[in-house]
């Protein structure tokens, strides 16, 4: 099978959930003997055009403008609409140009599409605007798929309030459960008592800030404890100089990007995940950190509530009291399996294994693939 995976980001030109996913799920299907190919944007004039990586080939091309902090790019629609000899494209995301101009493709060709939602709201812009995006362009993008996956049912139900239609196969999210395991080495210099680590981009919708101040108010009680922030992004100046403002230089610590490879030693290290986000899809680091045996504090969102049985503390959303009390609770009194006995790794081995991820998805891509040739005979 030919497969054209449409993805505005890309791992590791961008790091992120979603970009390792896409970069992931290309390689596996590449081993598995289809002919992968990922179209996607340019993000350093160093980067190749086209080239060949872990059995599949990338091609990227530059952004010509930037609309509220969505890339558009004439290259990659002229690269799109050009593109032949695919049995399905493959596009990640709704929220980005690059998968509307896939769904428009999709509109006036016969190549089937799919569609993974990855999470229905961005970190970058107010959830306001993209109401109405869901209920106008993103409801058409995501109507124009003749297969959508999403990682829960609390995501189809989502999609389905928005008026979407399309078909809509739920598919979990999985992670390497060979790779985050409670054994092996702990990162170097990530250390505390308790040891709290915060992991993704420093934005305003994963309200880093939060972490903040809930550990301003741990460490009053616990000298001893550290906050590790791992990720970069816009707020990183803003955060730091408040550390410095509050006295807390010694106690809070900046790692920046941190390798995917090393990432395992980073949640071991830890004792406690802190996810204060405001919006999510599913996301990869609530299940590498507990598949480390790190248990995690997130806000309430509506995907995660099933998890609360295994490692999971859901707190409201902006509640920094509620946030340090869920810290103090996890990272002190420590836990390390599910009320049934399964390890945190254990149940996340059974539940969201990334193999089943990348078998489900392919079957069902193989199937679309099929089923459109067999119609067009």
């Amino acid at each position: 099978m030919r497969i054209l995976r449409v993805a505005q980001t890309y791992y590791p030109d961008v790091t992120g959930g979603g970009a390792y996913h896409v970069h992931a799920m290309s390689r596996d299907q590449a081993a598995m003997g289809h002919d992968v190919t990922v179209l996607t944007l340019r993000r350093s004039p160093d980067a190749p055009r086209r080239e060949e990586r872990d059995g599949y080939t990338v091609v990227r091309r530059d952004p010509t403008l930037n609309v509220i902090g969505n890339e558009i790019s004439a290259g990659l629609v002229r690269e799109l609409w050009g593109a032949k000899g695919f049995d399905v494209v493959h596009a990640h995301s709704h929220l980005y140009f690059a998968t509307n101009v896939a769904a428009l493709k999709r509109r006036v060709g016969e190549t089937p599409l799919a569609i993974t939602n990855h999470g229905l709201y961005s970190q970058s812009a107010p959830r306001w605007l993209f109401d109405l995006y869901l209920r106008t362009l993103g409801r058409a993008t995501f109507d124009s798929a003749d297969v959508m996956f999403c990682y829960t049912e609390t995501d189809e139900r989502r999609v389905r309030e928005f008026g979407v239609s399309a078909d809509i196969a739920i598919v979990p999210n999985g992670i390497d459960t060979g790779r985050f395991t409670p054994d092996g080495p702990s990162f170097d210099g990530v250390a505390g008592d308790p040891t709290i680590l915060f992991v993704g981009r420093l934005v305003d919708g994963k309200r880093p800030t939060d972490a903040l101040r809930a550990f301003e108010r741990v460490y009053e009680r616990h000298p001893a404890a550290r906050l590790t922030f791992c990720g970069d992004g816009p707020l990183r100046d803003q955060l730091e100089r408040e550390v410095d403002e509050c006295g807390l230089d010694g106690a809070v610590r900046f790692l920046g990007h941190v390798s995917y490879d090393d990432m395992p030693s980073v949640y071991r290290a830890a004792d406690v995940l802190v996810l204060p986000s405001e919006s999510e899809g599913f996301p990869r680091t609530v299940l590498e950190a507990l598949a480390s045996g790190t248990p995690v504090v997130a806000t309430a969102l509506d995907q995660l509530l099933p998890l609360r049985d295994h490692g999971v503390e859901t707190v409201p959303l902006g509640d920094a009291p509620a946030i340090a009390s869920a810290i103090e609770s996890l990272g002190i009194e420590g836990r390390d399996e599910s009320p049934d006995g399964r390890s945190y790794h254990q149940f996340v081995a059974d539940q969201y294994d990334w193999t089943d991820t990348v078998t489900e998805t392919t079957d069902r891509l193989v199937a679309l693939a099929e089923s459109t040739s067999s119609r067009s005979e």
